[in-house]
């Protein structure tokens, strides 16, 4: 018996004792307690009643593959090559790499319920419970190199934050460079890696984490203000949400070689959280700018107003932090 096996069972919420569950999954009931113990590892919340059984609170909505598929618009149909739904994974974008090494991996995209080894920017963790949130990498081919990533990871931002909106979550918007916010909280991030020629074919791996419905002790563990999608729409599905997911973002990456940042440019300002406002911007270095935002270039980079003059300033190692004034 898999532990998914266990989960599938146990989705519902409701109590199974554990005879009946090991009488259905065909496996004795130290067998089911053992696979209990993992999903307790995996930071499942698990209740258990004497004379009733086990029960995951609420449920759990698992990934449907076959949902997900038939729910995607010709668009991103047309650029999907494989789509890889995985239950543990030490992280989709490490997954999606291997996959690139492997060859012709141009329009694979990798979904988990789990991550080990989940990451974000600048070396940070990206916490990662089992079924709570959304993990998803993509790649995507690039024959110009570098060069035309130039604001790719805003662009996915506005994606993000349209398929949020398809699924009634409204009052989200983006920070720079890579943050999707609600109530000045941190609901989504963005990692773009690429491998390749840096003046030639490339490949990038576009890694997305949602914060969806977190509980449990797992999420104390984030180390920044977060929020989730459910405490805006309760209601909301983890598969409805990650096929609107992918109804954006890869007809996105299908087309950002021809239409570039520029596509994208207004659309971002429109929902840019810090436009007009007086921010600090810290670099690698720690060092601290400080300015009015005044919006972004039609590569993706900072318009910051410093002293009275425009500045601007590209990505990596950076962050952008309100001033309280």
């Amino acid at each position: 018996m898999s532990v998914l096996g266990l989960l599938k069972v146990m989705a519902d919420g409701q109590y199974h004792s554990g005879e009946a569950l090991g009488e259905l999954l065909g496996v004795s009931r130290t067998a089911v307690w053992k696979n209990l113990q993992k999903l307790e590892g995996l930071g499942l919340p698990l209740e258990s009643i004497k004379g009733k059984g086990y029960r995951i609170p609420a449920g759990i909505e698992l990934l449907d593959e076959s949902f997900i598929l038939a729910s995607l618009n010709a668009a991103a149909r047309s650029f999907l090559t494989e789509l890889d739904v995985q239950p543990s994974v030490d992280s989709t974008s490490t997954k999606a790499m291997q996959r690139v090494q492997a060859g012709g991996a141009h329009g694979y995209v990798c979904f988990a319920e789990h991550q080990t080894q989940g990451r974000g920017r600048r070396g940070r963790t990206w916490v990662s419970p089992f079924g709570q949130s959304l993990y998803l990498s993509a790649v995507v081919e690039f024959s110009e190199g570098a060069a035309a990533l130039e604001g790719l990871s805003l662009a996915v931002g506005v994606a993000l934050v349209r398929a949020m909106r398809d699924v009634g979550v409204v009052d989200v918007g983006l920070k720079w460079p890579n943050d999707v916010l609600r109530d000045e909280k941190k609901v989504a991030g963005i990692l773009l890696e690429m491998t390749g020629d840096p003046a030639g074919v490339c490949q990038v791996v576009v890694g997305v984490g949602v914060n969806v419905a977190l509980t449990g002790d797992l999420s104390a563990a984030i180390d920044q203000p977060w929020t989730d999608l459910v405490s805006a729409n309760p209601d909301l599905s983890r598969n409805e949400f990650a096929a609107a997911l992918l109804n954006h973002l890869l007809p996105l990456l299908q087309s950002f070689h021809r239409v570039g940042f520029f596509e994208y440019k207004d659309e971002w300002e429109s929902m840019s959280l810090h436009s007009g406002r007086l921010v600090g911007l810290h670099t690698a270095g720690e060092t601290v700018v400080e300015g009015e935002l005044l919006g972004v270039t039609q590569t993706g980079a900072l318009r910051l107003q410093v002293n009275g003059c425009e500045q601007q300033f590209s990505g990596g190692e950076v962050s952008l932090r309100p001033v309280l004034v």
